[in-house]
């Protein structure tokens, strides 16, 4: 069979990661930076110093800084660009995209302004249909992954052979991934766990032990669960890889930028001062709103997520956010 020709549409560290993956996979591949020098610079010491230093690239993996030469031929379009800049990115790439692509979204995150899903916005920019746009979530810390420990994923898309297409190009022997037809429930599991695992970094900064921690995770995918149901996802899924496999890896890992955000806060920091000090996008710092105005249209109650949201965009310490949460009323642990 034919190697899949893969661009990957962004060189941070996951768009970095994956795009090693696919290498290994056996696809053909190419890297799209935004920038030109760290284009050459990965071309020339087959590393990527500014995201994922001292690891080594595949040598067959390409990079370049010019959309049009990446995307030509393409098989497979992944797309690891921050979520809050995919509308932008796509407005610029979307007449390079080849007619026939499968279309992939990497981005956990929910578009401010819309509340719109990752693939929703592929989908309206491009205008393709729904069986031409997948996406990846699961428990993938790009650095791990970077060093080629074993992982697994889940590949959605809501045609079955979409899906198959992907987790063929992107089986490599330390990366396993699985189908699933469930793109609404894979999306929200990987949104809102940044969020969770902001709420799970607070505590951790405010010096709170592993029962807090506990209940923030668990109930943080309670309250998944909800918006997954009454936007009509598979309720197995936040059992699964995207679900439950990615909120503890994400809440868990020093490597999880969510959760090293949510414990300089949960320390006292401003939110100012986080973002002044680091370059990488931790993306429940903008989704939690999104995600919040999401389930308020959905009537669904999200407390850890409106009080990430008061934290992060009101002000409010997170002491009082804990407090607020520990006081809302008794009630049984599953409301049917």
């Amino acid at each position: 069979m034919t190697a899949a020709r893969a661009t990957v549409l962004g060189a941070g560290s996951w768009g970095t990661a994956f795009a090693m993956v696919l290498s290994d996979a056996g696809s053909d591949v190419t890297l799209l930076a935004r920038r030109a020098e760290l284009a050459e610079r990965i071309e020339a010491r087959r590393e990527n110093a500014d995201y994922l230093p001292d690891v080594a690239l595949p040598s067959a993996l390409r990079c370049t800084a010019d959309p049009e030469r990446a995307l030509a031929g393409a098989d497979i379009v992944v797309i690891a660009v921050p979520s809050q800049t995919l509308r932008a990115n796509l407005l610029r790439w979307q007449p390079m995209l080849p007619p026939d692509a499968l279309l992939v979204s990497l981005m956990k995150g929910v578009e401010l302004g819309t509340s719109k899903r990752m693939s929703e916005v592929i989908r309206e920019v491009t205008g393709v249909a729904a069986h031409r746009v997948a996406v990846v979530s699961g428990p993938n810390l790009a650095r791990e992954i970077a060093h080629r420990q074993p992982a697994a994923g889940v590949v959605a898309c809501v045609d079955e052979a979409g899906a198959e297409q992907l987790q063929l190009a992107c089986r490599a022997p330390y990366f396993r991934p699985y189908t699933n037809t469930d793109v609404v429930g894979c999306e929200l599991g990987g949104a809102v766990k940044n969020v969770i695992a902001l709420a799970v970094g607070m505590a951790d900064g405010m010096g709170f032990g592993d029962n807090t921690c506990a209940m923030v995770i668990t109930r943080g995918l309670a309250e998944t669960s909800r918006l997954g149901a009454a936007l009509g996802a598979d309720p197995y899924t936040f059992a699964g890889l995207a679900g439950l496999g990615d909120l503890v890896a994400t809440c868990s890992s020093p490597l999880s930028r969510n959760r090293a955000f949510g414990e300089k806060l949960g320390r006292g920091l401003s939110v100012e001062d986080i973002l002044a000090s680091t370059r990488q996008v931790a993306e429940g710092v903008k989704s939690c709103e999104s995600i919040a105005a999401l389930a308020q249209q959905c009537g669904v109650d999200m407390p850890i997520t409106d009080g990430v949201v008061a934290v992060v965009h009101d002000r409010v310490k997170p002491t009082d956010m804990m407090l607020a949460l520990l006081s809302r009323s008794a009630k049984p642990e599953r409301v049917r």
